[in-house]
């Protein structure tokens, strides 16, 4: 009798509690979903070169090309443009056509790469290279090695042996994966003939292969696939983990990544191993990361805007290893990988003088004041893009306007109009006109060679003006 009513009693404050249980469980769920949300919204800024660069590298090695000018390679391999690039290549990026592309995924892991070229002495070229991060931490071109011919070697991070005689050691890689991105100067397509054959001098010998009469380079493919957000919310942080193995976040952000181990995110974490309510906070900033990227990349990522144009930040181009997560949006959502300021500086925009967005439903004018266009060693242009980063389809085939090949007319004061719409302009305009796309566009303006003025920020771009 006495158990009997014991048990009752019990089993009574048991179905008492366990209300008040489960309503302590769901805030704790709660709070450790709105924690990977948080959290996560920042660490997929972080990560996103990881990201990122395994769906361009996947793409460019493994899958069928989507057009004749989309990258194909191998490791160690040059993929070089032989056209110029057109509204057919769909691959994002913010591309241009004042230069032909010259492409390579390096593997320098287990050995260095040497680049070579040959003498170049009457054209801008260049050689950004860059770690998986997106940053560079190399150049080999015009401005910084000369036109002479030379041999480079790119070299893993710990990579320690001695060099043959007549190689220059670069800056090491601090990942064992690299990406080049080569240009060389065109002048229109009277000019591709001289410019293919600059770019057959380009060489990637691996290290073991050098000084043989014949260098054959192995077909290594061997990029994993980018898991698949349509099917999965997770995947994208589960090819970010993957990443971070074959390619460590740099050692100044330990403290960093060892925050975002706490939700999931990190080299080699199982993200199945997460509970319930934290995975549906990471499936949550994944989608949300990607629309808050967008949003930065559009507004410019509060960087300084001088008459609606943004204006490249100094940290552009190693924006990771300066820590600054939103030129990192630019620099590698915008662009895969962005110039040093020294090297080139990109001026963009996305509304007018008023602060409204460009649309091709309106005209507008770039008007340079005589004497005002700017300041560089080489050579600007003026590209148009549409929402995807992608070239813009139009009547004329033109994608840019620039000083390289000089299609435009100067105004009798010897100042420079620019006509940016949808419509032709009307006769006697159409040299100066960049066709924008029916919708909303943005525009970028490139500088190669900056000279001081553009350098220490005294030249402003003009503002894009409302035509009546």
């Amino acid at each position: 009798m006495r158990n009997n009513i014991l048990a009752l009693i019990c089993g009574s404050t048991l179905l008492c509690q366990c209300p008040a249980m489960a309503q302590e469980q769901a805030k704790v769920d709660q709070w450790k979903e709105d924690q990977a949300y948080t959290l996560g919204l920042q660490a997929y800024q972080f990560s996103f070169p990881w990201l990122y660069l395994t769906k361009l590298r996947y793409a460019w090695m493994v899958m069928p090309p989507k057009n004749p000018t989309s990258p194909r390679m191998a490791y160690n391999q040059w993929w070089h443009a032989r056209d110029i690039i057109t509204s057919d290549y769909r691959d994002g990026g913010a591309p241009n056509n004042d230069n032909l592309y010259s492409v390579a995924w390096l593997d320098v892991s287990k050995e260095p790469v040497i680049l070579s070229h040959g003498d170049i002495a009457d054209r801008f070229f260049t050689f950004q290279i860059a770690s998986f991060t997106s940053d560079n931490f190399a150049y080999v071109g015009l401005r910084t090695t000369g036109p002479k011919a030379g041999h480079f070697a790119i070299t893993g991070p710990d990579w320690k042996g001695i060099l043959p005689e007549g190689v220059t050691r670069l800056e090491a890689s601090p990942t064992g994966h690299v990406l080049i991105f080569g240009r060389t100067a065109l002048k229109g397509a009277a000019d591709l003939p001289a410019a293919h054959k600059v770019q057959d001098t380009y060489k990637l010998t691996p290290l073991s292969q050098w000084g043989r009469s014949e260098v054959v380079v192995p077909e290594d493919r061997n990029a994993p696939p980018p898991f698949d957000p349509r099917t999965d919310p997770l995947a994208d942080w589960r090819t970010i983990n993957r990443a971070m193995v074959q390619d460590p976040p740099l050692a100044q952000h330990a403290a960093l990544v060892d925050m975002f181990k706490t939700i999931g995110v990190g080299p080699g974490i199982n993200v199945d191993a997460l509970d319930e309510a934290t995975k549906r906070g990471l499936a949550r900033a994944a989608k949300d990361g990607m629309a808050r990227m967008e949003a930065i990349l559009t507004t410019g990522g509060g960087i300084p805007k001088v008459n609606g144009w943004s204006v490249p930040p100094p940290t552009m181009g190693r924006a990771m290893i300066n820590n600054d997560l939103n030129t990192l949006v630019l620099q590698c959502l915008g662009g895969i990988l962005s110039h040093d300021p020294e090297e080139a500086m990109y001026f963009n925009t996305h509304a007018d003088k008023e602060g409204l967005p460009l649309n091709g439903a309106k005209a507008y004018t770039l008007h340079f004041a005589p004497g005002a266009l700017p300041d560089v060693r080489y050579f600007w242009s003026l590209t148009m893009y549409d929402l995807t980063n992608n070239l813009v389809k139009n009547p004329i085939d033109r994608w840019a306007i620039g000083s390289l090949a000089k299609p435009y007319t100067l105004d009798k004061d010897g100042g420079l109009t620019l006509y940016i719409q949808h419509a032709s302009p009307g006769k006697g305009k159409e040299t100066n006109w960049l066709p924008a796309p029916e919708g909303e566009f943005w525009l970028v303006f490139r500088t190669y060679g900056p000279g001081p003025a553009l350098i220490d920020g005294s030249w402003h771009m003009p503002p894009l003006e409302q035509r009546n």
